[in-house]
């Protein structure tokens, strides 16, 4: 077997698997807890011994992605907070990243103080179409190379005037890239070049800044923050099964979703996004989660009409219980319902948002009718019994008072096996095995 391990370094657990190519299968798979109190190797080491036992293989490739250490935190500066602003933030959520803070127009002294306060990882730094407006990307280049700014910025703006900015921000000391314009035409939204670009500073800056380990090691080996290795495996399960999918993925601080559609006449017609549209998305609701965001589920559940006060108050407590111990355990049968009864309010309103545009921020929402495969994940799901979890899908695909319109022929599945993010992972070196990969685990459930 030519045999290669994908891990993926969590905040709370990592999780690895090991991956057959020619067969597009997993031959073994294991978790450890993540031990970012000392050094995340002696968890990834851990989980990559268990999952290799008994396989009898050495010297075999490592491909791994990492969210732990709160994964990438970016900022947008953009132009105009309705246009450049906004394909600047989708473009850093398609890139794996938590978008902390996103500001429009000209830098100020106080904009700069609200920048800093954010904490941002990376500054994707956005505005003007190629051959627009100028004046406001090179009033907030200039401002952040006379502030001494140290945070390693992504150049992502007009074109026209990328070599001189990111030639002045560079003889400032700032850690600069220049990418492609995410917005070079009104209405054309061009993500690749950015995301390719945040990606990289990611692993140069990010993950060693992060003082996640001792040595080099752990910065050689990740490739990807691991929503970006995910949504990659997303497009590869699209692109192999052909067709709209959509993902959401139950965490214990953030639900994710993710969706894959076919380009129609929104993507020209006199309907289209002057931000453009992201046919291949994700979206955070920092607000919904099993453990650390638990409280927010029932809040927002409230406001979107699925529970009623009476009903908040008896889940509340509950909520409140995993919120202040992350690392709780659902031991008994009464428990593991309330868990269920979390994961289906979080699962259903973050569809709700994704689809609506709440989200995305795209005026006409996201067209999830056509979506033939809803895949569920995140361990709630994965570790629950299939009638557990397909209960939870199914309940997100029977929600007709959402104000969304829901898929009409979708089939629910669960990433037991967590292929979704192994898959991102091979995509660049293994396409055909990754897309094996996920048809062999997810497309035949």
């Amino acid at each position: 077997m030519t045999l290669a391990v994908c891990a993926d370094v969590g905040s709370t657990y990592t999780k690895a698997a090991v991956v057959d190519l020619a067969a597009g299968v997993l031959v073994g798979a294991a978790a450890a807890p993540t031990t970012v109190g000392s050094d995340v190797l002696h968890g990834l080491d851990a989980a990559v011994a268990a999952a290799t036992a008994g396989l009898g293989v050495r010297d075999v490739p490592w491909y791994v992605c990492s969210s732990a250490g709160g994964g990438l935190r970016l900022a947008v500066l953009g132009y105009e907070a309705l246009v450049t602003a906004q394909a600047g933030r989708r473009v850093g959520l398609s890139a794996g990243a938590h978008v902390v803070h996103v500001a429009a127009g000209r830098l100020g002294a106080a904009d700069l103080t609200a920048l800093r306060a954010a904490r941002p990882d990376v500054v994707l730094l956005v505005g003007g179409t190629d051959g627009g407006d100028a004046d406001t990307i090179t009033h907030n280049a200039t401002r952040l190379a006379r502030a001494r700014w140290r945070v390693p910025v992504v150049y992502a703006g007009n074109a026209d005037v990328r070599a001189a900015l990111t030639g002045l921000l560079d003889a400032a000391g700032v850690p600069v890239t220049g990418a492609d314009n995410v917005l070079p035409r009104i209405g054309v939204l061009a993500p690749a070049s950015a995301r390719a670009a945040i990606r990289a500073v990611f692993l140069r800056h990010v993950i060693g800044g992060k003082r996640l380990s001792k040595g080099t090691r752990f910065a050689r080996l990740v490739r990807a923050a691991t929503p970006d290795a995910v949504l990659t495996g997303v497009e590869v399960l699209a692109d192999t099964l052909g067709g709209d999918l959509a993902v959401v993925d139950v965490g214990g601080a953030t639900t994710d979703v993710y969706s894959v559609l076919t380009p129609d006449e929104r993507a020209t017609g006199p309907g289209r996004e002057v931000a453009g549209s992201l046919w291949r998305a994700r979206t955070v609701e920092g607000d919904l989660g099993m453990r650390w965001s638990a409280p927010g589920v029932v809040r927002a559940a409230v406001e979107e009409r699925l529970l009623t006060a009476g009903e908040a108050d008896d889940l509340t407590a509950a909520a409140d219980r995993r919120a202040a111990d992350p690392a709780f355990l659902a031991g008994d049968d009464a428990e593991r319902a309330v868990d269920r009864r979390i994961a289906t309010l979080a699962a259903t309103v973050a569809l709700r948002r994704h689809a609506r545009g709440a989200a995305t921020g795209e005026r006409a929402g996201r067209d999830l009718r056509d979506v033939r495969l809803l895949v569920g994940s995140g361990g709630v799901l994965r570790h629950a019994p299939r009638p557990a979890s397909g209960q939870v899908l199914a309940a997100v695909l029977a929600d007709h008072a959402g104000g969304w319109a829901l898929p009409r022929a979708a089939r629910a599945v669960v990433d037991v096996d967590y292929v979704l993010a192994a898959g991102g992972l091979l995509a660049d070196e293994h396409r055909t095995a990754a897309g094996a990969l996920l048809r062999h685990h997810l497309g035949t459930q």
